[in-house]
């Protein structure tokens, strides 16, 4: 307290308002439960503080934030009337986030059901408009020329009715027919610091690359990531980082092994020949059922060099390029596709075999390999991710003791993540084969 009054001296002296709303963060840290009328003019004043802060911030914070804040603001405000039901044990900051609560079990609980009943509605007329357009989506294309499309939605193919009813193409479309002149929807963005803390769980030793992942989205409404490069050497976890940064945004993910695949197998065949099919970018779309999923391009340096049916590499351009992504000529459709929204990841354990194209148009970033130090914060996203597999809870998984921590320590100095999770894997093993079995 002598500390805060002397930094409200010093504002008045030096005309800083700084000092005096750093003179009342130190009180806010500092001051106890008020019992007994004690420093209750500090705690008022603090709560006028705290109260000012929140009205301006809130315009810009996120909702779930705005409801931290105000949660523990009013508990705050309301702590020197409420001493009586308040623990002295506690912190002042403990006791206001446990009277905000308190404060707003009721509201929460009467906006949960409003909001509940609101999208059971929103979900039968969802429903409702769904089965309407089912109905006539074969009578005449739902997203012909003129037709209203829906906010954040895209037509990826348009084809005309007489071209639906060509025996070639309903063989080649088959299941793929529901993302044709059907207005498909865009991935929103989702809380960007939900994302980076899920994957920062998981990818510790990583954080350089989730941020310069997720940089490419702020600002941004929907998911679109400029073409990512992952260059690293092998087991470092590049392949999972990418299915998990699909899977926190949201978008379904699209594998690709650059090895077995060519120009013609990626950007699709003629309609002439027996085997035709789209382009992989179109039925990583039909998949999903979105129109700007993530499609994974595993090792592309190890992509063919021959071009008897086309480099990978080459067929890639066009799909990277925002301007011939939005206009690429399917040759299996026979119509032009808008695959703006798709986003590529591709990984690589070095970068001499690529051509300067390929360098050109994707961002390349290294991804780092976990050292020893990582172990502590690796072994619970490991044991939670080994759980998943096996379809248990993780509370199922309990930690590793100080003797299997250890033996994994002498054994693992860092590198791979794959030859970690292996070791994690026997331990769990043996931990069942000595099991107690009742």
């Amino acid at each position: 307290m002598a500390l805060a009054a002397e930094l409200d001296r010093r504002a008045v002296a030096q005309d800083e308002p700084n000092l005096r709303s750093l003179a009342d963060c130190v009180r806010l840290l500092a001051l106890p439960t008020p019992h007994d009328s004690d420093h209750f003019a500090e705690h008022q004043r603090v709560g006028k503080a705290l109260l000012q802060a929140f009205h301006a911030s809130a315009r810009h914070a996120e909702q779930e934030l705005c409801c931290d804040i105000e949660r523990f603001t009013f508990g705050w405000a309301a702590l020197p009337a409420c001493t009586a039901i308040v623990s002295r044990s506690m912190s002042a900051a403990m006791n206001a986030a446990y009277l905000g609560g308190r404060t707003a079990e009721h509201r929460v609980a009467a906006t949960k059901t409003a909001v509940r009943r609101e999208l059971e509605e929103e979900r039968r007329t969802q429903q409702e408009a769904e089965e309407k357009e089912k109905t006539a989506a074969w009578q005449a294309p739902a997203a012909a020329e003129g037709e209203a499309i829906p906010e954040r939605h895209i037509v990826v193919a348009r084809l005309s009715e007489v071209e639906m009813k060509n025996p070639k193409l309903k063989d080649i479309l088959g299941p793929l027919k529901h993302a044709v002149n059907t207005p498909l929807p865009l991935v929103d963005v989702p809380p960007l610091h939900k994302v980076r803390n899920a994957l920062a769980f998981e990818f510790p030793y990583a954080m350089s690359v989730i941020d310069f992942a997720l940089a490419d989205l702020v600002g941004r409404a929907t998911v679109r990531l400029r073409p990512l490069l992952l260059v690293g050497d092998p087991g470092g976890g590049k392949s999972r980082f990418v299915r998990r940064l699909g899977e926190t945004l949201g978008v379904t993910v699209w594998r690709e092994d650059a090895a077995r695949s060519d120009g013609a197998v990626f950007g699709g065949t003629d309609r002439r020949w027996y085997s035709a099919e789209p382009c992989h970018a179109f039925m990583a779309i039909a998949q999903g059922k979105i129109a700007n999923p993530l499609v994974l391009i595993e090792e592309l340096e190890k992509a063919g060099t021959r071009s008897d049916y086309g480099r990978l590499w080459d067929c890639l351009l066009s799909f990277l390029e925002p301007e011939t992504s939005a206009r690429y000529p399917d040759p299996a459709l026979q119509t032009t596709l808008d695959a703006s929204e798709v986003s590529y990841v591709a990984t690589a354990n070095s970068l001499d075999p690529l051509p300067s194209p390929i360098r050109d148009r994707f961002r390349v970033v290294t991804f780092p390999k976990p050292a020893a130090d990582d172990l502590d914060a690796l072994l619970p996203a490991v044991l939670a991710d080994l759980a998943r597999e096996r379809g248990l809870d993780a509370a199922w998984v309990p930690p590793l003791d100080g003797a299997e921590r250890a033996a994994i320590a002498h054994s693992w100095r860092g590198g791979s993540v794959r030859r970690l999770r292996r070791m994690v894997e026997a331990i769990l093993r043996e931990r069942d084969l000595r099991a107690v079995r009742n």
